[in-house]
C-alpha cells in the first residue's frame, strides 16, 4: 500500500534532478558570503592608501558572486537549462584523468606548505615546473629554468610594484 509521503519521495527527487543547477546558486551563494564576511572583516589600516582600498575588489567580488547566484536561480526556476558540453576535444565517454589532478593538487598543496619556510620564489618556482610536469611537458632542461624566471618576475611584480609583501625566503639575502 502506497501512503502519500511515499508518492512524494520520487517526485521530489525528480524536481531536484531537474533543478540541480540550484546546487550551483547554492555554492555561488556560500562563496560570495565568504568573500564578503572576509573583506568586511579585513584589517586594512596599515594597507590603506588612497580612497580605493584593499577591501574595494574584495566587495565587488563578493556582490558580484550574489548577483550571479540570484539570476541563476530565478533563470532555473524559470525553467532555464545548463547545455551538456559540445566541445570539439572533449571525448565525453573517456573518464577524468585522476593522475593529472592528484599531481596538481599535490603541487599546489606543496607550494603553500613551502611558501613560508621557502619564500615565494622557491616555492613559486616548484609550483610553475611542477604544474608543467603534471600537466605533460618533461622538457627538464628548460622548466626549471621558465619556472624560476616566472617565479622571480612574479615575486617582483607583487612585492615591489604593487607594495603586496610576499615572502622573500633564505635564498633572497644572497640575491
Amino acid at each position: 500500500m502506497t501512503t502519500p509521503a511515499t508518492r512524494e519521495a520520487p517526485a521530489r527527487r525528480s524536481w531536484l534532478r531537474d533543478h540541480s543547477e540550484l546546487g550551483v546558486c547554492v555554492l555561488l551563494l556560500a562563496l560570495g558570503v565568504l568573500v564578503l564576511t572576509d573583506a568586511l572583516t579585513m584589517d586594512v589600516d596599515m594597507a590603506q592608501r588612497g580612497p580605493v582600498g584593499p577591501r574595494t575588489v574584495p566587495l565587488a567580488v563578493g556582490a558580484g558572486l550574489l548577483l550571479i547566484a540570484a539570476l541563476l536561480a530565478v533563470d532555473v526556476l524559470r525553467g532555464g537549462r545548463g547545455q551538456a558540453e559540445t566541445g570539439e576535444d572533449i571525448d565525453l565517454s573517456e573518464p577524468a584523468d585522476g593522475r593529472t589532478v592528484l599531481l596538481l593538487a599535490g603541487v599546489f598543496l606543496g607550494a603553500a606548505v613551502l611558501i613560508e619556510p621557502l619564500g615565494f620564489p622557491a616555492a613559486g618556482a616548484l609550483l610553475f615546473w611542477g604544474a608543467a610536469f603534471a600537466l605533460g611537458s618533461r622538457r627538464t632542461d628548460r622548466d626549471p629554468l621558465i619556472a624560476a624566471v616566472l617565479s622571480l618576475v612574479t615575486y617582483a611584480v607583487f612585492d615591489h610594484l604593487l607594495g603586496v609583501p610576499l615572502p622573500a625566503g633564505p635564498l633572497m639575502g644572497a640575491l
